[in-house]
């Protein structure tokens, strides 16, 4: 399995923009589909995104289709979440997440960060 931890988190205001950073221990990263996730006060843990391999394909949860971004970048072993114009409805605690399969469904993610907080005040 490989080692995740994921920074970035804080305190934002509606509208604004914060970008998630992900890093993968081990030289195997270039193989793994990597994927965010997040889950909000008693709620279950949620699909927000995730990216094939080489990043050549990526898939959104509806609620943040347009407005964050996925991307990788296999030199750093490090994938990245960019959200832009937040909402309230984005506070969670956010988490990456690797899996050696890829569907257009999230599927097999098995190795898990510790998650980093993401606030947005209305």
């Amino acid at each position: 399995q490989v080692q995740l931890e994921e920074s970035g988190g804080g305190l934002v205001q509606a509208g604004d923009s914060l970008r998630l950073s992900c890093a993968a221990s081990g030289r195997t990263f270039s193989s793994y589909a990597m994927g965010w996730f997040r889950q909000a006060p008693g709620k279950e843990r949620e699909f927000v995104a995730q990216i094939s391999w080489n990043g050549g394909y990526t898939y959104y949860a509806d609620s943040v289709k347009g407005r964050f971004t996925i991307s990788r970048d296999n030199a750093k072993n490090t994938v990245y979440l960019q959200m832009n114009s937040l909402k309230p409805e984005d506070t969670a605690v956010y988490y990456c997440a690797a899996s050696r399969a890829f569907r257009e469904y999230p599927t097999g993610y098995n190795s898990w960060g510790q998650g980093t907080q993401v606030t947005v005040s209305s």
